[in-house]
């Protein structure tokens, strides 16, 4: 629902041929996160940021995931925070959904806790050890739904500008 239309101002033809944007709330966020198991993990790698995909789970509040040893580790733990992107949309509806979580990644080390990960049934993609588990303890998490628009409605002035380059 816009902004408009929960105080009932009114609205712009222009206006409600867009698709409007839901912010979600943290609830509904986790709920979206709990469905898929894929997202983009963003770090800071010496002077410059990089992601990387990994297979996540959510555990009480926090998102955990496993990997070896090699950059995204290092980084991960490297003190910055960090900030994890999933996203996903429902072919039937059309709805799709975007949710970013930031916080600090820490090690999974104590032994109690690597075994409760270990209980997540994490399955990395990618074959080769992925020993390390890591926690992402969030201090934000936020998330919008959004109707996905035909392709025909994408179209601006620029459009005609880039094709006319072209020829």
């Amino acid at each position: 629902m816009s902004v408009r239309r929960a105080y009932g101002q009114a609205m712009t033809s222009k206006e409600t041929s867009v698709p409007g944007v839901e912010d979600l709330s943290p609830e509904q966020c986790w709920e979206q996160l709990r469905g898929v198991s894929v997202g983009r993990l963003a770090v800071w790698v010496e002077d410059h940021p990089d992601i990387f995909p990994i297979n996540y789970k959510v555990d009480h509040g926090t998102l955990v995931f496993r990997t070896g040893e090699g950059t995204k580790l290092h980084a991960a733990l490297g003190g910055a925070a960090v900030a994890l992107e999933a996203d996903g949309v429902d072919q039937d509806s059309g709805i799709a959904w975007s949710v970013v979580v930031k916080g600090q990644a820490v090690a999974v080390k104590l032994t109690q806790e690597v075994l409760d990960t270990v209980g997540l049934l994490l399955f990395p993609w990618q074959a080769g050890r992925k020993d390390a588990f890591v926690r992402i303890v969030p201090t934000s998490v936020t998330g919008r739904r959004f109707k996905v628009a035909p392709p025909l409605t994408w179209w601006s002035p620029l459009d005609d500008a880039t094709r006319a380059g072209l020829e």
